[in-house]
């Protein structure tokens, strides 16, 4: 069986719980999918998909449907342990051509440094893939200069929760997810 999803959202949480699965599942919670059977993809952003608000998706989500999704997460039970989850997206401007996504899952990184690498990792993938020449050890501000000039990569975004661990020992859980729809 084949599926192209036609429609994505975005959506982020964190859960905080004595147990790790039970922090998992508040961190789906907070983020409105909890309610799917998740199976996690890779990273192609099928062409003509468009991206819908969370609040659009979460209508048209029925409670234990088989869900795809591109999903980065990030756990600790470690006191005061900064963790983060992002999804980059890279769009072309051809819309007949498919994009990126990424998965990033950092300790130590803010929201900023783990989306902006996140977004960089999509657009890098993407720009690769469209024959875009780019120094590959520039900063991302360069190269994304480099790759929106270029006239075929129209946007680039992410989506990042970060967390810091529970201060007692809870297992802190942070998700970040594109969720595809038909």
């Amino acid at each position: 069986m084949s599926f192209v999803p036609t429609r994505m959202f975005f959506t982020k949480g964190v859960g905080r719980h004595k147990d790790y699965l039970n922090s998992f599942e508040l961190a789906l919670r907070n983020a409105h999918i909890e309610g799917c059977n998740i199976v996690t993809v890779s990273s192609i952003l099928p062409a003509k998909c468009k991206i819908i608000s969370v609040k659009k998706g979460m209508t048209e989500i029925t409670p234990g449907a088989i869900t795809f999704a591109v999903m980065a997460r990030n756990a600790t039970n470690e006191p005061n342990r900064l963790i983060a989850a992002s999804i980059g997206l890279a769009q072309p401007a051809d819309k007949s051509m498919y994009g990126y996504l990424s998965e990033h899952h950092p300790y130590g990184e803010t929201d900023e440094k783990a989306g902006d690498y996140a977004e960089d990792l999509a657009a890098t993938m993407l720009a690769s893939s469209l024959g875009i020449e780019f120094d590959p050890d520039a900063a991302w501000d360069e190269r994304e200069e480099v790759f929106k000039m270029s006239g075929k990569i129209v946007k680039t975004t992410n989506i990042t929760q970060s967390a810091r661990g529970n201060k007692n020992g809870l297992w802190t859980t942070v998700v970040a997810a594109g969720v595809f729809l038909a």
